[in-house]
C-alpha cells in the first residue's frame, strides 16, 4: 500500500479570497498585495504588544553619567 501525502488546500488570497498566485504569495495580484501594505501604513493593522511603565525607557541624563562623572566641577 503506498501513501501519498495528502493534498494540500489552495492557498487563498487574504484580500480577495482568490487563488493566490505565485508571484505575489500570498496575494492573487500585485493590487492585492498593495492594499494589505496601505492597511499596514494607515495603521488598520497593528501587532499586539504589552504596555510599558513611563519609568521602563525614559532614561535621564543622570541616569546615563557614571558616577562621579560631574561637568559641573572645574
Amino acid at each position: 500500500m503506498s501513501s501519498s501525502p495528502p493534498e494540500a488546500k489552495p492557498l487563498r488570497c487574504p484580500i480577495c479570497r482568490k487563488a493566490a498566485v505565485e508571484a505575489y504569495r500570498p496575494f492573487c495580484s500585485k493590487r492585492c498585495a498593495n492594499i494589505d501594505l496601505a492597511r499596514w501604513f494607515t495603521g488598520s493593522y497593528a501587532v499586539a504588544g504589552r504596555e510599558e511603565d513611563e519609568g521602563d525607557n525614559a532614561t535621564s541624563a543622570d541616569q546615563r553619567r557614571p558616577p562621579g562623572d560631574d561637568d559641573d566641577e572645574g
